[in-house]
């Protein structure tokens, strides 16, 4: 890409989002993350990517809004690295696939 390597970028944008999490979201609790995790899926057939970031801590809250809003950055990130060679991206689905701990215990998407 013109600008570098995109999946580099968007996971450093990625993990940095999670830590500033409590800072963009109101009322969001601010945590001290054990540890995030952002992943890349390429689909060369659909010309498409998953986004997949994963937080954790040890504590009695969750960390999905930390893992969404990783997910959210990163894709956020790849279009911004990429809108020079193509400008059709579209960004879509952010949702929570899995959850446990913190009040509400496990969840897990369907």
């Amino acid at each position: 890409m013109p600008k570098g390597d995109a999946f580099a970028c968007a996971r450093i944008a990625g993990i940095m989002a999670a830590k500033k999490t409590a800072e963009l979201i109101p009322l969001c609790h601010p945590l001290g993350l054990d540890a995030v995790d952002v992943r890349f899926e390429l689909d060369e057939a659909t010309h498409s990517v998953r986004v997949e970031a994963e937080a954790s801590l040890v504590a009695k809250t969750g960390v999905e809004m930390e893992a969404m809003t990783a997910a959210s950055v990163a894709a956020l990130t790849l279009y911004d690295m990429c809108k020079a060679v193509q400008k059709d991206i579209v960004i879509e689905s952010v949702r929570l696939l899995y959850k446990a701990g913190g009040k509400s215990g496990e969840f897990r998407a369907k």
